[in-house]
């Protein structure tokens, strides 16, 4: 016999039947780079975003709100400026407006102002301070209000800010009033003694923890409460009061029971002026200047890095309910309609 030819290739290994199937051939290195590849452009795209918000959050604090064109004139000189003020009153939605407010005041050619309102109120404090700025404002330029789905509780107040002079207007679907203070509290002082648990805090002074949702409130600790929330209460009544024209304090204290009062409702007892819309405000602004023609103008915010990756509702939601608990003994006063379900930091 004779040896076979050789064909140029290497023998071929005999398979061994309890070895099984020879491994899958390796992927291509290629697949692998353009994998990293892609990976690093998705670090780098999120890593831009989060630049450029901290970049125009930057700028905002420094210039002021943006310039939004709404309606009206675009190439007028003259302008009207909407400053809107929406969802629950607290920072750092308060800063917002208030660089709002400001920048309404120091641009000459603003010549009034359409504050629109749609929210159930908010903290007590920056309820106030938002007011406050509002007076300052309406001793140079007329205020008007436009009611938006609500403006209840501390969006009442700061509507105030309109003063005698100004004009307040509803939707016909606005719901607004809801007068009155709450200080939002859990008793879970039942619960606490089904499971055991003994609240024993260490502190300085009798009223150091007067809020502890883990056991009952004392006399003495519900009467310093009940003047805290009086005196607020009053605050609002006054407000009320001083800044509409056909209102005493009487009246208006008929009024400060915490109901809700519709458009309907609330134009019969004085607490707004007229039912109609942003437009029928913006007529009324216009005519109260004098200029035939107007630039309607709204002030925008840049968006934070929350507001990009997250809505502001759906961020606020996550932390509220981690810190629930853990701030339940943290006081806060609030002008608030506090059936409306979440209030942020506290539930």
């Amino acid at each position: 016999m004779t040896d076979p030819k050789p064909t140029g290739e290497a023998p071929r290994p005999e398979s061994d039947p309890h070895q099984g199937p020879p491994p899958p051939p390796k992927p291509p290195r290629r697949n692998w780079l353009a994998r990293i590849l892609l990976l690093l452009l998705l670090v780098s795209v999120l890593f831009n975003l989060g630049f450029y918000a901290m970049y125009q959050e930057f700028f905002a604090s420094s210039d002021g709100p943006s310039e939004q064109f709404e309606s009206g004139d675009q190439f007028a000189e003259q302008k009207i400026a909407i400053i809107s003020i929406s969802g629950t009153i607290m920072p750092p939605f308060t800063e917002r407006i208030l660089r709002a407010i400001e920048q309404a005041d120091k641009d000459d050619q603003v010549k009034a102002v359409l504050l629109e309102v749609d929210s159930p109120g908010g903290l007590v404090a920056d309820s106030h301070q938002i007011y406050h700025r509002l007076v300052e404002l309406r001793e140079k330029k007329p205020i008007a209000v436009s009611m938006k789905r609500m403006a209840a509780s501390g969006g009442y107040y700061v509507s105030m800010g309109a003063g005698t002079d100004g004009v307040i207007f509803a939707e016909p679907t606005t719901w607004t009033g809801s007068l009155g203070v709450i200080i939002p509290r859990f008793d879970l002082s039942g619960l606490a003694d089904k499971v055991g648990i003994v609240s024993d805090p260490l502190k300085t002074g009798e009223f150091k923890d007067a809020l502890n949702p883990f056991r009952n409130m004392t006399k003495r600790e519900r009467e310093v409460w009940d003047h805290i929330l009086d005196e607020s209460y009053q605050r609002f009544i006054n407000i009320i009061a001083d800044n509409r024209k056909d209102l005493d304090y009487d009246q208006v204290k008929k009024l400060a029971t915490g109901q809700i009062y519709t458009a309907t409702d609330a134009k019969a007892n004085g607490l707004i002026d007229e039912i109609g819309y942003q437009e029928d405000a913006i007529a009324y602004l216009q005519k109260k200047t004098g200029f035939e023609k107007v630039r309607v103008i709204r002030y925008t915010h840049p968006a934070s890095l929350a507001d990009i990756l997250l809505s502001t509702a759906e961020a606020g939601q996550v932390e509220n309910r981690k810190q629930a608990l853990l701030e339940s003994t943290v006081p806060r006063a609030m002008y608030y309609t506090s059936w409306l379900g979440d209030v942020p930091g506290l539930q």
